[in-house]
């Protein structure tokens, strides 16, 4: 009977070591295709470039007036600004959340995969604020 149980408790700790890699892995590998599509669309656009875009747009599929172009030009600066400030807010949230991710995976390594690891988190911090994609 107790060799049942340890083969179970082993079991269940190959199952927990698999999901923390798929963990691990799916969000390196899902960061890395979001990087790779973002960098191939280029630098996102400036705000300005935005603003301009969708008021530019309007006025071509709704024949603005330029007061209308105006007050929509008013409307997608609040609009921005609001995206700004969800942005902002959850950014540290993001961060946290990879922050565990990334320590619960540096308990799984040993220390010359640890030592990898870092170096290969650090080239990938370097990338995102290089593509601003924080």
């Amino acid at each position: 009977m107790n060799g049942t149980s340890s083969t179970k408790k082993a079991a269940f700790g190959w199952i927990f070591v698999v999901f923390l890699l798929g963990l691990a892995l799916g969000g390196v590998g899902g960061y890395g295709l979001m990087r790779h599509r973002l960098a191939a669309q280029g630098a996102p656009p400036a705000e300005a470039d935005r603003r301009a875009h969708i008021v530019r747009r309007l006025t071509r599929e709704l024949n603005l007036t330029a007061d209308q172009q105006a007050q929509v030009g008013q409307i997608v600066d609040q609009l921005l600004a609001r995206y700004k400030a969800i942005h902002d807010q959850t950014v540290p949230q993001y961060d946290a959340v990879r922050q565990q991710t990334r320590d619960a995976t540096r308990a799984i390594l040993t220390p010359g995969q640890r030592q990898k690891f870092d170096a290969l988190l650090q080239r990938l911090d370097e990338e995102r604020k290089k593509h601003h994609l924080d």
